[in-house]
């Protein structure tokens, strides 16, 4: 989840390689059972182009069908490549009910946000507003930060800061943060938080490591980021948001959210399940308040806003080439540059660059590209959670599978295991 690290779509973050998996639990698998048997949709008529969607692309399907097979709720996928665009969508948009998701339907997006707030601040560092090796503390002073932590370490999560959703450390000790998971999110998922908040609970806690010497992901990272756009722009985050990536780029299914806890439009639904009084209750949270993870991971987009944007990301339209080429440059340890994920799929594949997220509970995005941006895969997951966050077995296999078929042609290569991007 976005929450507290990147790893398994949830709070608790997955020490992967790239791509972060996915919590899901066998209980999704029965209570689907329950709903029509769900098949695979083509796009929506009109979603799509008309090549798209004369697009026989069984591959596809039956790749994105594996999730459902496996548990998952719904799926929604969107690939564009050399052959074209090609939408679909599989299981079902709701439980108990026999309508699909819908191909470019609205969700909560997570960690998907990283990038865009890195880029926020690239576009400033090329304005010279911002120096990418400054000091954070000198442009916000107020908070009292490290001064060795520069803007660059807090993009890459290198900074040492704590995460505020919580810190999982190598030993197994886990230092509570505000709640992001379980039944404690449960019951305070429509709090709302500030910025400023999130990131003073964080400096309230002993720093994970000294700035630079290691890396660890960590939202307070990026709600910082989100603090400094605006200390230096004068604007909020979500106005520059607007400005300078939304509106250039078309991107009206996009909106950051704020203290809104309602998906707009047509979208699937996520569930969380838990036990009260010796007994199971699934609750559905496609209502949440994300406001929990500011420039970390709240953000409601469709997978055509996503692939518009990670599209021009990589194909040079939103960064200068430098700028660009520092954001994709990885640190060995996670493979993680400044808000993106570098993930190496063999020598038959070459390299995608990814950022995944999910919300707390019951969501999950997906975004890939290839370095040009010619070739994308945007998507959506949703499912039943439980407190647990126990990932699905067959998740990372699936996952891996998908993203071959869309950038390997189905070959067999080493792939590495997913990362965490909450």
């Amino acid at each position: 989840m976005e929450t507290q690290s990147p790893p398994a779509i949830t709070a608790t973050r997955l020490r992967g390689k790239v791509l972060r998996r996915v919590a899901v639990t066998a209980l999704a698998a029965a209570l689907l059972a329950g709903a029509a048997a769900p098949g695979v949709a083509a796009a929506d008529s009109g979603a799509v182009s008309k090549a798209a969607a004369g697009q026989d692309r069984p591959e596809l399907q039956k790749a994105m069908q594996a999730f459902v097979d496996a548990g998952f709720a719904g799926v929604q996928l969107r690939v564009n490549d050399q052959r074209g665009e090609w939408v679909g969508s599989a299981g079902v948009r709701k439980l108990g009910q026999a309508a699909k998701p819908p191909t470019n339907g609205r969700f909560w997006t997570g960690s998907v946000i990283k990038p865009f707030t890195a880029t926020l601040v690239l576009q400033l560092v090329a304005e010279g507003k911002i120096g990418l090796d400054a000091s954070v503390a000198g442009y916000l002073p107020e908070l009292g930060l490290d001064r060795r932590i520069t803007v660059r370490m807090m993009l890459q999560h290198t900074s040492g800061l704590f995460n505020y959703t919580g810190e999982y450390y190598d030993n197994g000790r886990f230092e509570p943060g505000i709640p992001a998971t379980g039944n404690q999110w449960l019951d305070n998922r429509f709090r709302s938080y500030r910025p400023q908040e999130l990131v003073r609970l964080a400096l309230s806690k002993p720093a994970r490591f000294e700035p630079g010497t290691d890396q660890n992901y960590s939202n307070t990272n990026y709600t910082l980021a989100l603090l400094l756009i605006e200390k230096v722009t004068g604007r909020s985050y979500a106005e520059e948001m607007q400005r300078r990536i939304l509106r250039p780029l078309g991107m009206s299914g996009t909106v950051v959210p704020g203290n809104r806890t309602q998906l707009p439009g047509p979208h699937a639904h996520g569930y969380y399940r838990y036990q009260d009084a010796g007994q199971w209750k699934t609750v559905d949270v496609s209502r949440q308040n994300l406001s929990l993870l500011a420039g970390a991971g709240d953000l409601i987009s469709t997978t055509q806003d996503l692939h518009t944007f990670f599209s021009a990301l990589n194909g040079g339209k939103l960064l200068p080439a430098t700028l660009l080429a520092e954001m994709r440059e990885p640190h060995p340890k996670m493979g993680y540059g400044l808000g993106l994920f570098v993930q190496d799929l063999g020598s038959n594949c070459g390299t995608v660059y990814q950022h995944n997220g999910s919300p707390p509970h019951g969501y999950g995005a997906l975004m890939y590209s290839s370095p040009d941006g010619s070739t994308t895969m945007t998507g959506s997951v949703t499912w039943v959670d439980e407190a647990t966050r126990g990932p699905a077995k067959d998740f990372q296999k699936l996952l891996d599978g998908l993203v071959k078929e869309v950038f390997c042609g189905g070959q067999t290569g080493s792939a590495d295991e997913a990362k965490p991007t909450q």
